[in-house]
């Protein structure tokens, strides 16, 4: 099939300029939750610095916790052995230790995985698909919104009989970054005069998770290399149905409950391969089997992404580096 893709994968010239201080994108958000939940008495012995390091806070023991790709500017202080300077370096998946190992040469003793959290998205019952299927894009533009608009197109055409909206939560403000979404403006505008779509921008995550209650699919034509990627996290426990490729660190993520296709850097050739998967999806929505694996799916991720499990995992972490440097982790 031919689809007509708007503007070329990876075009989105990602620089490496400061979050703002408001920012709420994954890493912040996993930066609050776990400053939030660990006890003061442990955390205050540590500087635990998350992805952009500025420098060495004296008297506390330095840790990185990287999100980022190996290859980020950020990530190259790292090289010559500037991992030195670090007590640990958390990863946020197997795969991205094995990337900062093998990129960076930080040494796989200096490296710790801990995946990312989230808190569960509450149970719920979905709306009956047989009358609408509800489908949502909820991370930034640059991961492959600009083919997955086409590919509705395409699944208009090719399923005529099946009623579909999809929801788009997408924009780099929640980096605080609003002039990066300029060259997606074309891409918004279609998107709002859509009959069937809806474009409704940045909003709290809160908001998100409601739309998540009510999506039967996420569709995620992947062509950013996520390191973990929360979005789909929080989609699998939301009961969705998760259409995406084998890019990076995403089958790790997904651990086989989603709907996901072999990843190809041709965009036009990754067009097509999320179109037929997302209408298998489609086809899925009201399959009682595919329902009951959607509530087993979610009580995998509910019980493996859970902050009540990460949450201990991270303090037997640190009581465990404040035992080997002869500090005090207890009251």
């Amino acid at each position: 099939m031919k689809l007509n893709i708007i503007g070329e994968p990876g075009e989105s010239n990602i620089s490496t300029n400061e979050v703002d201080k408001n920012a709420m994108g994954g890493t912040e958000l996993m930066k609050y939750a776990l400053y939030d939940k660990l006890p003061e008495h442990v955390l205050s012995q540590f500087q635990i610095v998350p992805s952009r390091f500025r420098g060495i806070e004296k008297g506390k023991i330095p840790l990185y916790w990287v999100h980022d790709l190996a290859q980020d500017p950020e990530m190259q202080h790292l090289k010559d052995k500037g991992w030195e300077k670090f007590n640990n370096i958390i990863c946020v998946s197997h795969w991205q230790r094995q990337q900062v190992q093998d990129f960076l040469g930080v040494p796989s003793s200096k490296l710790t995985v801990l995946q990312n959290a989230i808190e569960p998205i509450p149970e719920h019952e979905k709306p009956d698909p047989k009358e609408c299927v509800n489908i949502i894009y909820h991370t930034t533009p640059h991961r492959g919104l600009e083919l997955l608009v086409p590919v509705m197109d395409w699944i208009e055409e090719q399923m005529p009989d099946i009623n579909w909206h999809l929801d788009v939560y997408s924009s780099f403000g929640i980096y605080g970054w609003e002039d990066r979404d300029k060259p997606y403006e074309g891409l918004f505008k279609k998107i709002k005069d859509h009959p069937k779509m809806t474009y409704h921008g940045h909003v709290p995550n809160e908001e998100v998770h409601k739309a998540l209650q009510k999506a039967h699919i996420f569709a995620l034509p992947s062509i950013w290399p996520e390191t973990s990627c929360i979005a789909l996290i929080e989609a699998m426990s939301a009961g969705c149905i998760c259409v995406h490729s084998s890019l990076a660190a995403l089958p790790e993520t997904a651990a086989n409950w989603t709907l996901m296709y072999d990843h190809t850097e041709d965009g036009q050739e990754h067009a097509n391969r999320h179109a037929l998967t997302l209408a298998d999806a489609i086809r899925l929505a009201d399959n009682d089997n595919m329902k009951e694996r959607l509530n087993m799916q979610k009580a995998y991720v509910d019980g493996y992404y859970s902050w009540e499990v990460r949450q201990k995992q991270w303090e037997v972490f640190l009581t465990s580096i404040l035992s080997n440097h002869g500090t005090k982790s207890s009251k």
